[in-house]
Formats: structure tokens, C-alpha cells, sequence
């Protein structure tokens, strides 16, 4: 029993220590396997992940902060600056700089400091995308916007204020047309032009030289590469590409041409353009009603804002270019043109004038309704009479009245660099008349273009390009706006028009200011003129409100200046509503490039008393 007893204690000391020689194997075993999982973590974090964790932490510490270029300035002919730069100063966000729920927390502050719907700011977020950078959220920022931005720096992560390139145009509405105006890209415009390297927020032109003349104006963008501590505060540059300023571009315009025309025009619909009759160079292009291009540059545009360029009138419509109308009575020189050439006429031809005439039945009435006598070519220009020419475009048909319409640029783009605004207007013919009226080429129909009317539809330039044949002595010019455009400039087409009829044009037009309807011009404060008045019947709604057109060279022995004015629905005549207008126009640029050579206007040219009853008539 004893050795039983004795034998117990031993059994249950075996069983206490069971698996005691294992432990220290199993620890060294599991610190193994937990050395061998971190080291293959660290080996995995550093050879395979190594590249995407740093490119991470580098994205953290350094961002690419983009730099807009300058847009090119714009001058002038005689060197004046017409569009240049301002440098408003912006609010900008990282969206990287945050996860897309963080944006919910930037937001509500944001739309607080710079009075902007919160649904706005996100928008702009979304659109530019988590992984962007630097995106503008808000333009134009006031001392107080700028303070409270300071003031709540650490709560707005990411967000910064930097000075950026923004368009101006110190004259506004006056260059509006001309110029144009740029306006950031549109959705469309931004899905086709990154290929060309525009990115979300750029700017483009929009019409006008603006549009034109976008690759020459826009420059390259350039960048930092920019350190940031944890709150995304700059420490240091590391890098910069310099933004590359677009090119500057020098134009055909005379300023104070155009300001003249601007004043001159006010308060009428309508357009103005001066051109140089050798080269083809715009010296003015005014369009009314216009606007102000600088309301473009904002961020968002107001109620106000969009009613200015979108309300009566169509005030962003360039009239000079984009709109057509019947020529009425500056057609003329079209018609004598083609009278002269056909040989059917001669310069000596002279024809009685009626206060009518009759044509297969149909009676066409002369303005003043008791004819002028007997006239010659230059006497029915001076006095613009219609039986006159109706007699002519009978006499040459209407093939050859089209034949030369046609000649002289009516019916296609004059080539301006205004490809898209351009409106090429209509020259009806035997072909055109079938397809939309579905009847015949009539008699009628020529004697009603011979002086202007019917079909025929005209812009602004194409019948101030008109004027510039008799004025060159026989040529079509193209109306260009860069100055250095020696293609332009140089491109001349002869009209093949005999000596004798060059005379006759430029005696009859000389006429037309000396002693008839163009008498507003009868003045010393400029050269001697020659030009021709218009009026176009046409109907405002049920009132008749008729267009009023003149158009003018000076001097009238060697010209340098073409004047052409239109006022739409003026309800006057060419001679008393448009030739003031030329008028003005004209004293300015002479009395500015020949300082004293002129006498100066005594009174305001819209109430000076023209020498002639006559340029109260309808023609």
C-alpha cells in the first residue's frame, strides 16, 4: 500500500509538466512566423508597392499649380490699346486635396464667404473631377471675400487665392462687334478642344477678332511644382514652367474712327464701316445696339447682364456683317456700271426722266412723282433718278445686271476674317426665282433691282466695299482688320471697267455731294466728297419705317477713306438720317491726321442744317 501511496504523488507530476519541454519551440516558431509575415509586408510594401506609395505621398507633399497665360493685346492702327489684360484676384480648390465626402464640409463655408449657392461650388467640383487640380471656384474676390478667406484658412484645406490673367476693354461697347469678346468654354467647346490642350475654366473667343484670331491670342499655359506643408500651405518652389503670353496683334482700325462712328451711330439700329479703298483695311466697324464686352470676363453672368446682350434689338447681332438688306439707291453705281459695259450705253447717253413708268402693266413710280428732265449718267446719279435707271435695266437685261452685281462682290463673303459671322447675302437670278417662287425672271424684276430693291439683299461692308471701286479706280479690294495681312492687303481684282466708265462713276458721285443729294457733305470742314444716298422701303411691323443708306470717298480726287452708314427702320432718308453720320465720321479722321488743314465744325453735326432740301428725299 505503501509503495501504491508513495507512487501517486509521482503519476500527477508527469501529468503537470506534459508538453512543458515543447513551449519554447512554439514561441520561437510563432515569433518566426510573425517576423517572416512583416518582413514579407515590408518587402511587398517596398519592392512591388514602393513606386504607387511614394508617387502618393509625393502627390501629398507636392502639387502642380497651373499658370494661365496672358492673352495677346490688341492695338490699333496708330498703336492705341484696345484689349489688354486686368488681374482680378480668384478663389481655387484642390480637389485632390480632399476626399469627395470632404467637399460637403468645404462647401457650406465657401458659399458663405463668397455669397455662392452651395449647389454651384460642388457643380464646379464634379465637372472638374476628384483627381484635378487646381480648379477655379470664384472670380473678382473683394477685400472682405479675401480677409474671411484668411481667417478660415485651417477649416478650408486645400483652398487658395491666387491673381489671374482676365481680358478688358477699356473702350467697351465701342470695339464690341469688332473686337468680340471671350468667355470661358462651354461643355461642348471644352469635349472638342482638349485635344488642342484647353482645360475646364479656360477662356476662348467667342466672336469677333477675339474668335478669329484665337490661336495667335491665347499663349501657352505654364505651372509650378509647388512643396505644401500639412495644411497645404506653399513652402517652396521646386520646379516652374513659365506660361508663354499669347502674340500681340496690331489692326487695320483708326481709333478715333471708331469712336466717332460709335457716337455718330448712337441711339439708331444700325451699322457703320470705313474702310481704305486701296488695301482694303477696316478703319472702323461699329454695330448698334451693341454691349459690353467686359460683362463676359465675370463668373457668372446677372439677370441684368443677360438681358443686355440678349434683349431688344439683338445687340449681339454684328449688323456691319451678319445682316442683310436691300441697298436701294447706292445700287446704282451697279447699274451704271453695267449700262456703261454692255455698250448700250454710252457716256454721253442721255435719257428723258418721268414721274413714272409703265411695264407690262405694272407702273413703277419716280421718288420726287414728276421725273427730272432730261439726264445724263452723272446727272442721274447726282439727282438719283429712278425712271432713269429703270430705263437701263430694262435696256441691259436681267443677265447682265446679275453679271455685274456679281462682279462686284454682292452674293458671296467679302473675305473678312469673320468666316462664321459673315453673311453672304442674295443676288436673285432666273434659277433663284424658279426654285422659291416658282415663276419666271420678269422685266419687273430687273427694273426693280436696277435701283436696289426687290430680292437683292446686301450687308453693311459688301456695299462700303462697293463705294471702294469707283474710289481705287476700277478694283475690288478685301476688307481685312490685321494690319500686317500683306495677302490682303495686296489682293486686288480689276473689274476690267473701261476709263470712260471709272470717269463717269466718280463725276456722277462727285455730283451726287456738289450739287445734289448728298449736300450734308457740302461742308469745309472736310475734302471734297463724292458719295450716293439710299432709302429702302420696308415695313417695321404695319408701319412702314424705311432703311436710310450713304456712302462716301474722300478726297474725292485720291481717295483714302470710305465711309458707309445704314440706319435701320430710320423712317428718314439716306441723305438726311445716314449722310451726318458719314459726316461725322469723316471730320474726326481728318481733322486728327491733318491737324489744322480743315475748319472745324461750328455746331453738333446731328443739328447742323445741310445745304440741300434735297437730302430730305427718300433717296
Amino acid at each position: 500500500m505503501t509503495l501504491l501511496q508513495s507512487s501517486q504523488p509521482t503519476k500527477e507530476r508527469d501529468i503537470r509538466t506534459v508538453g512543458r519541454s515543447l513551449q519554447p519551440l512554439s514561441f520561437i516558431l510563432l515569433a518566426l512566423l510573425l517576423v517572416t509575415g512583416i518582413g514579407a509586408r515590408l518587402a511587398y510594401l517596398q519592392v512591388l508597392e514602393g513606386p504607387k506609395l511614394r508617387k502618393r505621398a509625393e502627390s501629398n507633399r507636392v502639387r502642380m499649380i497651373p499658370k494661365q497665360p496672358e492673352r495677346g493685346n490688341i492695338f490699333d492702327r496708330n498703336g492705341k490699346v484696345i484689349a489688354t489684360t486686368r488681374y482680378p484676384r480668384s478663389v481655387y480648390l484642390w480637389p485632390m486635396a480632399h476626399t469627395k465626402p470632404a467637399w460637403s464640409v468645404v462647401s457650406p463655408r465657401l458659399s458663405k464667404i463668397l455669397d455662392m449657392p452651395e449647389e454651384e461650388i460642388v457643380d464646379i467640383l464634379e465637372k472638374a473631377g476628384a483627381n484635378s487640380s487646381l480648379v477655379r471656384i470664384a472670380r473678382d474676390l473683394s477685400e472682405a471675400e479675401i480677409t474671411a478667406l484668411k481667417e478660415y484658412e485651417i477649416e478650408l484645406p486645400g483652398v487658395e487665392v491666387h491673381t489671374e490673367a482676365v481680358r478688358f476693354y477699356p473702350y467697351g461697347h465701342a470695339l464690341a462687334h469688332v473686337l468680340g469678346y471671350t468667355r470661358e468654354l462651354t461643355a461642348e467647346q471644352l469635349e472638342e478642344r482638349k485635344k488642342d490642350g484647353y482645360r475646364l475654366g479656360d477662356v476662348i473667343g467667342q466672336m469677333g477678332v477675339e474668335k478669329a484670331y484665337e490661336k495667335t491670342l491665347r499663349g501657352e499655359w505654364g505651372g509650378q511644382q509647388v512643396e505644401v506643408d500639412s495644411r497645404g500651405r506653399s513652402i517652396r518652389v521646386l520646379g516652374e514652367k513659365q506660361a508663354k503670353p499669347g502674340n500681340d496683334l496690331h489692326l487695320t482700325l483708326d481709333l478715333n474712327a471708331q469712336l466717332a462712328a460709335e457716337k455718330a451711330l448712337k441711339g439708331r439700329n444700325g451699322a457703320v464701316v470705313a474702310l481704305d479703298p486701296n488695301t482694303g483695311g477696316v478703319l472702323a466697324m461699329v454695330s448698334h445696339p451693341g454691349f459690353d464686352p467686359n460683362i463676359f470676363s465675370k463668373q457668372t453672368l446677372s439677370k441684368k447682364d443677360w438681358e443686355s446682350v440678349q434683349g431688344k434689338g439683338f445687340p449681339l447681332l454684328n449688323r456691319a456683317v451678319s445682316s442683310v438688306y436691300p441697298p436701294a439707291s447706292t445700287f446704282k453705281v451697279v447699274t451704271a456700271t453695267a449700262g456703261l459695259e454692255s455698250g448700250k450705253y454710252s457716256p454721253n447717253t442721255v435719257l428723258q426722266t418721268f414721274g413714272s413708268l409703265t411695264v407690262g402693266g405694272v407702273t413703277f413710280g419716280e421718288w420726287n412723282h414728276k421725273g427730272f428732265g432730261p439726264l445724263g449718267f452723272a446727272g442721274a446719279l447726282a439727282w438719283s433718278s429712278d425712271t432713269f435707271f429703270y430705263q437701263i435695266g430694262r435696256g441691259v437685261g436681267g443677265r447682265t445686271l446679275i453679271e455685274w452685281t456679281r462682279k462686284y462682290g454682292f452674293g458671296e463673303k467679302t473675305g473678312i476674317e469673320f468666316e462664321a459671322e459673315e453673311a453672304k447675302g442674295n443676288v436673285p437670278d432666273e434659277a433663284w426665282k424658279r426654285r422659291v417662287w416658282k415663276m419666271p425672271w420678269t422685266v419687273g424684276d430687273s427694273i426693280n433691282m436696277s435701283i436696289g430693291q426687290g430680292a437683292l439683299q446686301t450687308t453693311p461692308l459688301q456695299v462700303a466695299a462697293m463705294f471702294a471701286v469707283p474710289a481705287n479706280g476700277g478694283y475690288r479690294v478685301k476688307p481685312h482688320l490685321l494690319k500686317d495681312n500683306d495677302v490682303a492687303s495686296n489682293w486686288r481684282t480689276s473689274l476690267n471697267m473701261k476709263p470712260s466708265t471709272i470717269k463717269v462713276l466718280r463725276d456722277g458721285l462727285r455730283k451726287v455731294v456738289s450739287e445734289g443729294t448728298g449736300g450734308a457733305l457740302r461742308v469745309e470742314t472736310i475734302p471734297p466728297a463724292a458719295g450716293k444716298s439710299g432709302t429702302a422701303e420696308a415695313w417695321k411691323g404695319r408701319e412702314k419705317a424705311n432703311h436710310a443708306w450713304f456712302g462716301a470717298y474722300a478726297p474725292a480726287d485720291k481717295p483714302e477713306i470710305v465711309v458707309l452708314a445704314f440706319a435701320e427702320h430710320s423712317g428718314g432718308g439716306g441723305g438726311s438720317v445716314a449722310a451726318p453720320i458719314v459726316l461725322q465720321v469723316m471730320e474726326e479722321y481728318f481733322h486728327k491726321k491733318y491737324p489744322g488743314k480743315y475748319q472745324k465744325p461750328k455746331v453738333e453735326n446731328s443739328q447742323q442744317k445741310t445745304p440741300s432740301t434735297a437730302n430730305r428725299r427718300r433717296n
